[in-house]
Formats: C-alpha cells, structure tokens, sequence
C-alpha cells in the first residue's frame, strides 16, 4: 500500500538534518539520543501500531519454558517476517525480571569497522519512546579493551540493534539497556567481549540479547538445511563448532547462499558470556525463513532461529527443528480444518490492516500442512471484492491461505486495496483445489463441477468451479469469458487450446 509523499525544500532538508546531528551526536553527552532509523520500514512507525504488532506476535509466541534466560538470540528483519520468530525468544524471558539488557547488533552499514561500538548517548528511541542507555555500565565496558569505542557512524543507521528494543520497551519498560555493535566475528573479540560482559554483569540479574539472522538467499529447501545445522550448533555450546558448521555449509555451495548467520559475530559473544555465567542448557525455541511469511516467496529467503540459553543441567534442545507433520492426499478436511483457515484468512488481512505486519502461519493440524492450492474471495455485500490464488503444489495449505488473504485484499488488480471502512462488510470464501488434470477437448468438462485452466500462446486463465453457475453460464458462455480473461479473443478456446480441469471444496464464513 502507497503511503503519501512529501517534497520539502533544499535548505530546510538540510536545516533538518543538521538539526539531527546535533540532537544525536552534538559534544554534549546529554544531547545524543539516537533517533529511529528504520521505523516505518522494518516495522510500524506508528505507536498504537507497533504496540499492536508486538502484543499479537507475543500472544502467539511459543511458551515460556523454565529457568530465566541468560542470553538470547533473536533475528533483526523487518517484523512482518522474523517479527514472531523474535517474540518466541523473548517470550522465554517474559516472566523474569532484569536490571539490565545488552543488546549485540551486526555491523550492515561499515565494511571498514570491525571492532566493537558501544552506544554513548543517552538512548535509543523508538515509536514507543526512549529506551534509557545505562550509561555506567557501558563506560565500564570501553575502558576494557582499545577496541571499545563508541563510532556515532556504525549506530547511525544500523537497524540490528534497534528493531530488538520495542520488544524490550514492551515487556522490560523501565530496564536500562547497554547497545553495542559487534563488527567482526574474530573469535579472540568475541571471547575478549565475553569475558568484559560477564565481569561486568556477574551477580546482576543481565540478559544478552543477539541479533542475528541465519541463512540469507537460499531456496527455502536449502535453508532449512543449512539453518538446521548452524542452529544444532549453537546448541552445542561450542564457538568452534558454530563457526567450523558455518564454513562446512558454505563450502557445499548451495545457490544462492551467501552467509549463514548475518551476526555470526553477536552469536558466538553471546555463547561466551553465557558459558561464564554459568548457562549450560542451550534451546532452540523456533524456526521459520521469510518464505513462511505470508508476503514470501520460498525462491529466495532468509532464515530466523530463537534460541535462549540459561542455567542448569546440560541441555542440547534441538526439537523445534522438526519439520511439521503433513498428511496425504486422501486426508479430508475436518470442519476443524475449514475453520481454522477461514479464521487465519481474517486474521491475516485483519492484523496487516491494523498492523501492518501479519500472522505467522505455524501449528496447524498434518491437513493444513500439506502442499496443496486454494482461492480465497472476498465479498461485499454479495459482491466479488477481490480473489486470488495459488495452484501451484509447492507450499503448505496454511500458509498458501495466509499468503492469499493478503492478496486477494490488497493486490487484486480489479479492485482498489482493502479500505478499514470496508472490513465488517466483507465476507470471506475459500476454495481447496485438487490436482490440475490435462482434458482432450471442451466436451470433457463439467460446467459447475470443474473448473478450467486453459493455455494458448503463452496466456492462461482460470475459472473456479462455481463461477459458470454464479455468473449463470453454459460452457460455451464459460470458455468464451475465460479466453477474454486471458487476453484471448473469445473464440480462441476452439482449436490449439490446452485445457485443464480441477475440482474445489468450497465453504465461507456464513456456511
């Protein structure tokens, strides 16, 4: 959705900037408060939004699961991606309570920085307000080592640390924070870093949140693969297993594959500082890559892990990794099922309208795992507003209807976006197709049970089954429209045409 634009002067563009150089890194300490860089992009810039956005992927988050977490990692892309892979791992330190939480971001936007940048300002702020830097503790820690300094430019625009702080600004409001970038991966800076932070934070109840994400650019297939094995990794507890797995997935040369953790320098720091205060237990909470998203595509993705890692007995928990079990094609859809995704269709377009972000679709029963293509239609007051599908057989059901929902509401080419105004006028419809099957000629299908995809000259289109008998047409009246709807002359379905059939369970939201 287009968002409006406005054009402002030269000289006040500049008046405005120099402004903002002043207010973040003017010579008086009290005057640097680092300014939202990404809000509005990686997630909402709105506050009534974000807070909604962050209340809902917690609602969703999985469970917390014992003892309070001493580090966590948490991916750092735009929320409507990793936003609930995120909640998941601070979930898990929910109900503990902190004095100080220290964030360590990725350097995206220095290739010549590699030593550490510790924020000396008053704070972070977001839509949410002002994060409060705990500005003792990170003096502390640039005395350590020459390589702790605070650069004004490597904080500037870097969005690693800044989209983890309205997570904490919700759950931890009044807990002052340490923000730091980490640019290098060299394992003697992170042990060196680990051992200042574990000095510094020992007998103090300090979480240490990484942030990083995992695979970037492979197919989704491969993703999970690599990502699997850098995550089982971590969960060793090992650094130079974690590292040593990072250069074995690169070495297999995967397309497309051009790292396996963006913040492989947070990681292994938060493994150390874990390690020293005394955190043996390691468990990888969740997983999704963007392909999962409902605005993704599995051709090219990133992937996200949450993994916490606390005190206690030795623990490698690696079971989140499973993948979800998927029925066979003989499976029939429950009235469970069919609820499910009408409710997950609604709160799809329901949560991007308010949000901005969008549900992640994960947890459904082996039905709505299996891969397998759907229509969803919106109506209003009876009339189409908008139908999109997927006929491909390459994505979960649940996650083909999620994807759906989106477009049919905001993408349909007919239509004008999905206005608020409209949402209690709509009425949802979804249609579960079955396999695509080559017929030889018209005469094979059946107006009211099939439905039809043709081909001809590299153009198609396609009917859902109950279109002929809504809209009241023969066959003849059915092929005649698909072939405009493709382009085509109305004739054109008559010779040199391939036609292909489908059936579809159909049910909405008033059955």
């Amino acid at each position: 959705m287009l968002k409006g634009i406005i054009l402002v002067g030269t000289s006040l563009v500049s008046f405005a900037l120099l402004c903002l150089t002043l207010t973040c890194y003017g010579n008086q300490d009290e005057g640097r408060v680092r300014q939202p860089a990404v809000a509005g992009q990686f997630y909402p810039g709105d506050a009534q939004q974000l807070a909604g956005a962050i209340d809902a992927y917690l609602d969703d988050a999985v469970a917390p699961q014992g003892k309070r977490p001493v580090a966590l990692i948490a991916p750092h892309a735009g929320y409507i991606y990793s936003g609930q892979i995120a909640a998941d791992a601070y979930k898990q330190a929910s109900t503990h309570e902190y004095e100080l939480i220290v964030i360590l971001g990725t350097n995206h936007t220095q290739p010549s920085f590699d030593g550490v940048s510790f924020y000396d300002g008053v704070g972070y702020r977001t839509p949410l307000g002002l994060a409060e830097i705990d500005r003792r503790t990170t003096a502390t820690l640039m005395k350590a080592e020459p390589e702790f300094t605070f650069k004004p430019a490597v904080h500037q625009s870097e969005h690693s640390v800044e989209v983890q702080i309205p997570f904490i600004q919700t759950l931890f409001p009044d807990v002052k924070i340490v923000a730091a970038v980490v640019g290098s991966s060299k394992p003697d800076l992170a042990a060196r870093l680990g051992r200042s932070l574990a000095e510094v934070l020992s007998g103090r109840k300090a979480l240490v949140v990484a942030s990083s994400d995992l695979s970037h650019y492979p197919k989704a297939n491969d993703a999970f693969m690599t990502d699997g094995e850098v995550l089982r990794a971590i969960a060793s507890l090992d650094p130079e297993a974690v590292e040593s797995t990072a250069k074995e997935q690169m070495r297999l040369g995967r397309p497309g594959l051009s790292t396996c953790a963006c913040g492989m320098g947070p990681i292994l720091v938060a493994i150390d500082v874990a390690k020293r205060l005394d955190a043996k237990a390691a468990h990888v909470i969740s997983y999704a890559h963007s392909g999962d998203a409902a605005v993704g595509s599995p051709d090219r993705v990133v992937g996200y892990g949450a993994v916490v890692f606390t005190p206690g007995a030795a623990v490698s928990d690696v079971s989140a990794l499973q993948p979800p079990e998927a029925a066979g094609p003989q499976a029939d859809l429950t009235s469970a099922d069919k609820q499910a995704m009408l409710t997950l269709a609604r709160e799809t377009i329901h949560r991007y309208l308010t949000t901005e972000t969008t549900p992640l679709a994960r947890g459904y029963s082996p039905t709505l795992n299996r891969k397998q293509g759907a229509f969803v239609t919106l109506k209003k007051w009876g009339e189409l507003r908008g139908c999109i599908g997927h006929m491909t057989e390459d994505r979960p059901l649940c996650q083909v209807i999620g994807a759906m929902a989106l477009q049919a509401a905001f993408n349909d080419r007919r239509f004008q976006p999905l206005r608020w105004s409209e949402w209690g006028d709509i009425e949802i419809e979804i249609s579960v197709l079955t396999p695509f099957e080559k017929v030889a000629s018209p005469e094979a299908i059946v107006v009211g049970q099939d439905g039809v995809l043709i081909k001809k000259s590299g153009q198609s289109a396609v009917f859902l089954p109950q279109v002929a008998t809504e809209q009241g047409w023969d066959r003849e009246e059915m092929l005649n429209h698909l072939c405009r709807k493709a382009g085509l002359p109305q004739n054109a379905w008559q010779e040199n045409t391939e036609f292909y059939t489908f059936q579809a369970e159909v049910f909405h939201e008033n059955q």
